[in-house]
């Protein structure tokens, strides 16, 4: 039965690499023929009948040698067929014999006999072929030019395309011609006899159907294939018989390949990697590639995949513009994947961000510094060009383009171009970049501000003076409009409670209904919670990394907090990640948003910046204290619910009100917990699973 061309390539290849077999399109055989001869293929097949060996009447062409290479017949593009093609090498043997009158009397030769001497020769080879249960014969017509006769000499060759066969067959081969001159050429060959692999797609879902006999036993690996760099592991497991393997559609990415071996010693491997092409892939690709910062002045992209892209420095206004390229002076350079690179920077600032772009369309953008040096400022960056003689010029960076600073244009730059140059001469500006065309100034604009709205706050003042004057005479009928308003501030306040994102190790499933039964809870305090466990939808569109990037900068941007709630299992992926830091995120299941978390948690648990951005939690009676990492215990580690006042507490931060009301709320989270409490240790869970699930097949 056909299968897929690039599954027959699998099974073929001889390296650990992506092999591609060469196609041949048709279903019609065909034969060509060395340089300097010529042949034919005889319609249809023949009779395979070699017949007797007879004598050479002079110099005659036979076949010397056997040669046989794999090919793939193709009818359509994805329906292709394992196929033998065949190599007959030709020589000359023979003489022509001299007539004994000649070499006694020296007499002339007959122009007659002389002329077949000088003639081509012709030839007729058969090849046939065995392969259980198919057995063929075809006819080849060779011609040889008579300037290429030269009896003991090898003229070429004849290749015929091509015998069908199986995987696993053994193909047995002859040639010899007609009338057979010498003892047939014989040649027989095992084709390897991996399994067959096959992908199909249902709805959300990537099955990869591995057929496999059930008394042979192979390794399966899924990995990805970075360039540059190692492959790394992702997903293995060994296997008896056919098997199923379920992807999420999120967890295919362009360099994920697949590897198949034969469980035995010194096993060939072999690879491929199916999604190079799928759109699919390369969404999930751009999603999960994050920009991270890396100190003192360098960034890294990091993607499971190298990327066809271009990087370039921008500068980010804070109204909420697009980002202006710094091309001109600093120019675009291709990026390569999880490979630091130095900005060409002398400092940072907020407001410059990296752009990373495909010929197409621009794919992420990342105001690195906005972390370390705050919020983006309302600086102007100054770009001073210089040219021949010492020739300085200055222009201001703004939305309509580079405005030279002593200009008439009527924008900010220009009317306030005069101040702006006496600031770069007097060094009140940040110099952020110099090289030998140019170099980049960003000048503080907040004192400009501050003088154009002085008079404005002072009416504002004066205002609020009168309107506290009034308030004042007409006290008793506002009284009632306070008592209202104090309503509304209160309901505000609760509208603008503290976030926090809640991450755990789903162990098993009563574990989970006791997250969600704490984040349920949580939320009527109330808290703003985030847990996965509510975006489930979003994990699976985005990915379970990009998931906890976004959701963990927005609660650090609003001042919340990141919860750290340890179980078993989310101790053992700390230790896991601790002791081999190449474990690749996300390998532990598509909706582990805990497991994706490592690679962003520990830098800041290392780098000291921790501490007031995270807290710590673990249940009596599943964690003793003890268990807990101890490169988490710099942040506050709370026992459930033996210390939920505390950990209420500093949930609420500033906010929480006073320890009589923190005693009653945690009286009314542990209640609500209770229940979860008790069903988690009536019936624990055996563990979270790894990797994508199987399903025999057998």
């Amino acid at each position: 039965m056909p299968v897929p061309w690039f599954f027959l390539s699998l099974a073929l290849g001889r390296n650990p690499v992506v092999l591609s077999l060469e196609r041949v399109v048709g279903p019609q055989d065909t034969a060509r023929c060395s340089p300097g001869l010529s042949c034919h293929l005889w319609d249809g097949d023949v009779l395979c009948l070699p017949g007797s060996l007879v004598s050479a009447p002079g110099p005659v062409l036979v076949p010397t040698g056997l040669q046989t290479e794999l090919v793939l017949r193709c009818y359509k593009d994805t329906d292709c067929d394992l196929c033998v093609r065949v190599d007959i090498h030709l020589a000359v043997h023979g003489y022509w014999e001299e007539p004994e009158d000649e070499e006694e009397f020296g007499i002339a030769e007959d122009p007659a006999i002389e002329e077949p001497r000088n003639a081509s020769l012709q030839a007729h080879v058969v090849l046939s072929f065995q392969a259980y249960p198919t057995a063929r014969c075809v006819l080849l017509e060779v011609q040889v030019p008579a300037a290429l006769v030269q009896p003991g000499q090898s003229v070429g060759s004849v290749v015929f395309e091509c015998f069908e066969a199986a995987l696993g067959a053994e193909v047995r081969i002859w040639s010899y011609t007609q009338p057979r001159y010498q003892k047939e050429l014989n040649l027989t060959q095992q084709l390897p006899a991996l399994p067959v692999l096959n992908v199909s797609a249902h709805g959300n879902d990537v099955h990869l159907v591995v057929d496999i006999p059930e008394d042979q036993r192979f390794g399966l690996s899924l990995y990805w294939n970075q360039v540059p760099g190692p492959a790394k592991p992702w997903w293995h497991r060994n296997l008896t018989g056919p098997q199923t393997i379920t992807l999420n559609h999120t967890d295919l990415v362009p360099c994920l390949c697949i590897q198949v071996w034969r469980l035995e010693p010194d096993s060939v491997r072999t690879s491929i990697c199916p999604f190079r092409e799928d759109p699919r892939a390369h969404r999930n690709l751009w999603r999960a590639a994050q920009l991270q910062l890396l100190p003192p002045r360098a960034w890294r992209l990091d993607a499971p995949c190298s990327l066809p892209a271009e990087a370039t420095l921008c500068w980010q206004a804070p109204d909420g513009g697009p980002c202006q390229p710094l091309v001109p002076p600093l120019p675009r350079e291709n990026v390569t994947v999880n490979k630091a690179l130095e900005f060409p920077l002398l400092k940072g600032h907020p407001n410059i961000c990296v752009q990373v772009s495909t010929w197409e369309k621009q794919e992420l953008q990342e105001c690195l510094w906005a972390d370390s040096l705050g919020p983006l400022k309302d600086d102007m960056l100054l770009v001073e060009t210089r040219g021949p003689q010492d020739n300085r010029s200055l222009c201001a960076l703004e939305p309509s383009g580079c405005t030279p600073l002593l200009s008439r244009a009527s924008t900010r730059a220009a009317r306030l171009g005069g101040p702006l140059l006496q600031d770069v001469q007097s060094g009140q500006c940040l110099q952020l970049w110099d090289g030998d065309l140019g170099a980049l100034w960003a000048c503080p604009m907040e004192k400009y501000i501050h003088r154009r709205w002085a008079l404005v706050w002072m009416a504002c003042l004066l205002l609020a003076a009168m309107l506290f004057l009034l308030l004042l005479l007409k006290k008793n009928h506002v009284k009632g409009w306070l008592r209202l308003l104090k309503e509304d501030v209160r309901a505000g306040a609760a509208a603008r409670s503290r976030a926090a994102l809640l991450l755990y190790s789903a162990d098993d499933a009563g574990f989970e209904r006791l997250v969600g039964a704490l984040a349920s809870a949580l939320f009527q305090l109330p808290l703003r919670v985030a847990v996965d466990l509510w975006s489930r939808r979003e994990l699976s569109a985005q990915g379970p990394l990009a998931w906890f990037h976004a959701q963990r900068r927005q609660t650090l941007q609003e001042g919340g907090v990141v919860v750290l709630l340890f179980s078993p299992g989310a101790v053992a992926l700390c230790r896991e990640w601790l002791q081999d830091a190449t474990s690749a995120p996300g390998a532990h299941g598509p909706h582990d948003a805990f497991a994706a978390s490592l690679s962003c948690l520990l830098p800041d648990f290392l780098q000291g910046r921790a501490p007031g951005r995270y807290v710590g939690a673990y249940f009596d009676r599943l964690l003793s204290p003890d268990a807990v990492p101890a490169l988490f215990r710099s942040v506050p580690v709370f026992s459930l619910p033996s210390q939920l006042p505390e950990f209420l507490g500093t949930l609420q931060g500033p906010a929480a009100p006073h320890p009589w009301r923190l005693a009653e709320r945690a009286e009314q989270v542990s209640r609500a917990l209770q229940p979860a409490l008790d069903s988690c240790f009536r019936a624990p869970g055996t563990g979270r699973g790894m990797g994508p699930e199987a399903e025999d097949r057998t």
